[in-house]
């Protein structure tokens, strides 16, 4: 896990252990950039004096005695400033996944740190450091690329945060001051905090629904600043500010041409493919030494049957170069196309220019039925003679919930029990992959849209969606009900435009209270009504106990009390769900990482989010919009010919794979919950979660992904828990860690 970290404090002179000796800075060779620090605590300044940067520990924070034996600091951490506001990065960054450039030599306090993937040339990052040394944020987020920035002017320093929130920001007091980082665990281990239960119940009543989660994490004390805000800090005290624009009347705004806007979105999705494609190519580190053997080469030589690749991907190391899933669907597709057929060299790492690119397609050997066009659609585009097509091939041992060790993320979430699946398909991928995560959540039209489309007056775009729905309810076999369809759906979007935020919220607040949280979408239409709504449970809120339930619905009560970012239901929706999936894939990203890989996610950029906002509602709630979308990127591409059947729906997870590993880890998940630290916490019934396992497994109607929900989090709990290890060093505690006294034990009150 990559992750940075800083502080800044009231006193200046706080942490003298850290203080830089002459407060010139280095210069680096990097096309000209003035480099302030350097890239680990071997760097020195002007001076010769080591860089060292630090804080003193809070247990000792007035003791003038305090020096570097007695300084806190991340383990494993390189500086890339020091005091009086150090900064840190923790993890395996490459060298050029990390740049700090300074606007001027003589003034090495005000300078930019960008960690990540950043398209942008030391001379866009010169200005935009004048700019927001100015006040102006919005110019840190324009460029291709997905990353981190942090600006130090003097002692005030800005974090921002990206517009999805795959990349977040987190903050907790400490010390007299405030500490951030770019995950929540490092802060929790700082401040020895306690798990925070109310958060991980609205985490599984309502994970949809930021006004339940509100700005919490997992872990008591610690924040996280919301998508588009960043975080300003000067001298310790924090001030958190939005840098995106958003419309909060519900006022018609003049309708964007539609065309210019699948222009917007074609330049950026190119923008944000080139940025990785010209980014340094990394070759996956060497595996390490075997003993009296010295270090073992890339490729120990020929196994009958088995190619380079094969052998790769039984070692679980990826191959050089750049590489994109290829599913079958439209969003992996389209990535795939764009990076093979972008100028460059896609392919390995000393290959000419225009190699092959490495495409991966998953073929689960263990349910083979319901994906066959799929898996057509994936070898007619791999066609391609500019793509290089290899097939990950997988039985029961690639099912869900198939080897259910996994490492600790830095948050609970759903990918954990499908963490091994995924790994496998990842493994016989590239150093550098693209996946089509957000696609769906970025381009899509969530169905709340309608209701915006009806405060617009713009009731003639709402055609097709109903007409849509009411055929599929026909081929549901509901012929007679599809009739009904039409004027239920448009009820439904009519009174959620009426329903103001505070009536919304407190309607779902009283829902949980009365316990009406076991509804089961069994169809694109009770799915599309169900979302017709401001707020509603998720699918393990099912199994949560009274008293959770209660506790999440003051939670909801409260937030109606305080306006949304946006009062347009459509628009707060969207919002959310992208939020709440941008989060989920930093989970995964954590769950299945493979050494010496980076995970590439282009629709979650912060361009690529911009533009598809712009796309007017009008095109977006129209059926097979974002295949069309794409169709239209791929044709201004050059890429004009694509297969049959492409951009149709898929239908993932398959439900059919879900419950056979079910039925495969069956007794581990029973002995899992045999005594659970959720019912512990007081969250749930052991023996009534246990009775759904069984019931899932026998094939029962049951939520799935409810139950994928419970189990992780569980799974997240377990591996909390049985960590030994810190993310700090040098503290007046030998191991200072989070949640130190496990989880509370709940009493329930008597009757």
């Amino acid at each position: 896990m990559r992750w940075l970290v800083g502080w800044s404090s009231i006193a200046a002179s706080f942490g003298t252990a850290g203080r830089v000796a002459g407060h010139g800075s280095g210069h680096a060779s990097g096309q000209g950039a003035y480099v302030q620090g350097g890239h680990g605590p071997g760097g020195y300044g002007d001076a010769g004096a080591p860089l060292r940067g630090g804080l003193a520990d809070a247990a000792h924070a007035d003791d003038p005695g305090a020096d570097a034996e007695r300084t806190v600091h991340p383990v494993g951490a390189q500086l890339l400033w020091g005091d009086p506001d150090p900064l840190w990065a923790v993890g395996d960054w490459r060298p050029d996944e990390i740049r700090t450039v300074t606007a001027d030599p003589a003034d090495p306090f005000t300078r930019l740190a960008v960690l990540g993937c950043c398209g942008a040339t030391d001379a866009e990052l010169r200005r935009a450091l004048y700019a927001a040394r100015g006040g102006a944020l919005r110019h840190l987020t324009q460029w291709s690329g997905s990353y981190t920035a942090v600006v130090q002017a003097g002692r005030r320093i800005t974090v921002v945060g990206d517009l999805a929130g795959a990349r977040p920001v987190f903050y907790t007091p400490w010390a007299s001051g405030t500490a951030y980082a770019t995950a929540a665990l490092p802060l929790a281990d700082l401040i020895e905090a306690q798990l925070d239960i109310g958060h991980l119940a609205a985490l599984l009543a309502c994970p949809d629904s930021p006004e339940a989660l509100g700005d919490g994490t997992p872990y008591a004390g610690v924040r996280r600043i919301p998508p588009g805000h960043a975080l300003i800090l000067r001298e310790g005290s924090r001030e958190i500010t939005g840098y995106e624009q958003v419309a909060s009347l519900a006022v018609a705004a003049p309708e964007a041409d539609p065309e210019r806007a699948v222009e917007g979105v074609r330049e950026a999705l190119v923008d944000a493919v080139r940025a990785r494609l010209t980014a340094p190519r990394h070759a996956p580190d060497t595996p390490p030494a075997t003993a009296g053997r010295g270090p073992r080469p890339y490729d120990p030589g020929p196994v009958p049957g088995m190619g380079p690749a094969d052998r790769r991907a039984a070692r679980g190391a990826p191959a050089p170069g750049v590489g994109a899933d290829l599913s079958g669907g439209s969003a992996s597709a389209t990535l795939a196309l764009l990076a093979a057929g972008l100028p460059g060299a896609p392919g390995t790492l000393l290959s000419p220019a225009g190699a092959r690119l490495l495409a991966v397609t998953f073929n689960d050997l263990a349910t083979p039925q319901g994906r066959e066009a799929e898996l057509e659609r994936a070898r007619a585009i791999a066609a391609d003679p500019r793509l290089h097509h290899v097939v990950v091939a997988a039985a029961g041992e690639a099912l869900p919930y198939a080897e259910l060790d996994g490492p600790l993320t830095d948050e609970p979430g759903p990918s954990l029990v499908f963490a091994a699946r995924e790994r496998r398909r990842l493994a016989a991928g590239s150093a550098d992959h693209f996946t089509g995560h957000g696609a769906r959540q970025v381009l899509d039209a969530h169905p709340a849209r309608m209701a915006d489309l009806l405060m617009d007056r713009r009731r003639r775009h709402l055609l097709r969606p109903v007409a849509a729905l009411a055929r599929s309810a026909s081929a549901a076999g509901a012929s007679g009900e599809s009739l009904l369809v039409p004027l239920t759906v448009y009820s439904a979007a009519r009174r959620l435009a009426r329903t103001t935020y505070r009536a919304g919220m407190e309607a779902a607040a009283a829902r949980l209270r009365e316990g009406g949280v076991t509804e089961r979408a069994s169809g694109p239409v009770d799915a599309s009504l169900a979302a017709l709504t401001w707020s509603r449970p998720g699918p393990a809120a099912g199994w949560l106990t009274g008293e959770a339930l209660a506790e999440v619905s003051i939670r909801l009560t409260v937030a109606a009390g305080r306006p949304p970012l946006s009062l347009r239901p459509g628009e707060a929706r969207a919002r959310s769900l992208l939020a709440r999936h941008a989060a989920d894939h930093r989970v995964f990203e954590q769950a299945v990482e493979v050494r010496s890989q980076r995970l590439h996610a282009p629709f979650l950029d912060n361009q690529v989010v911009r533009a598809a906002r712009a796309l007017p509602e009008s095109l977006r709630v129209q059926p097979g919009a974002r295949a069309e979308i794409l169709r239209s990127v791929l044709a201004s591409a050059g890429v004009r010919e694509l297969p049959p059947g492409w951009g149709a729906t898929a239908h993932a997870p398959n439900e059919t794979a879900t419950r056979l590993g079910l039925r495969a880890a069956l007794d581990e998940l029973l002995s899992l919950f045999a005594s659970p630290l959720l019912a512990d916490a007081g969250l749930i019934e052991a023996r009534v979660v246990r009775q759904a396992l069984l019931d899932a497994a026998d094939g029962r109607p049951v939520p799935l992904d409810g139950l994928a929900e419970l189990v992780s989090m569980e799974l997240w709990l377990r591996r909390l828990l049985a960590r030994r290890g810190t993310c700090w060093t040098g503290t007046s505690t030998a191991r200072r860690r989070a949640v130190p006294e496990g989880v509370p034990v709940h009493r329930p009150a008597l009757s």
